[in-house]
């Protein structure tokens, strides 16, 4: 499992799974030593805090596919930065979001030819848990930054 997790971030490692009816849930943590800070570009290595962040990802196997992340918020090191602590962040998520930027690349391309209604409907049966305004919000956000 963990190669599978690594295909989305090397800086992954897998702690373990569960399956529950339709999902796979899966836990990972980051393996940084450091983190840079996203305001003012200092290298952390002192630990905050840690929290749990949910997102969806791509199906495996059939299964919808939930992971749970073991976040670490960091204290920035740089007396000049406007901000004491950071949240580590990930390239294949957006800033807060809950599903990972594949996951919307997929549901965007699914929902291009239908009805957000109807894309909702198929989306649901085997791939993820999106309802039809999350669709609409996908595909405006895509409309503005193209």
């Amino acid at each position: 499992m963990d190669e599978f997790i690594k295909l989305l971030d090397k800086n992954l490692e897998y702690v373990n799974h569960k399956i529950v009816n339709d999902t796979c849930y899966i836990t990972v943590i980051s393996n940084r030593k450091e983190v840079k800070c996203p305001f003012c570009g200092q290298i952390s290595s002192k630990v905050h805090s840690t929290y749990e962040r949910t997102f969806q990802d791509l199906p495996i196997q059939g299964k919808k596919v939930t992971i749970i992340l073991k976040n670490r918020k960091m204290f920035c090191n740089n007396p000049d930065c406007d901000h004491t602590t950071f949240a580590e962040r990930f390239t294949f998520l957006y800033k807060k979001a809950k599903k990972t930027k594949r996951l919307e690349d997929e549901i965007a391309r699914l929902s291009l030819n239908c009805s957000s209604t109807a894309a909702s409907e198929i989306l649901k049966k085997n791939t993820v848990d999106v309802g039809k305004s999350t669709i609409c919000g996908i595909l405006k956000k895509r409309r503005i930054n193209n």
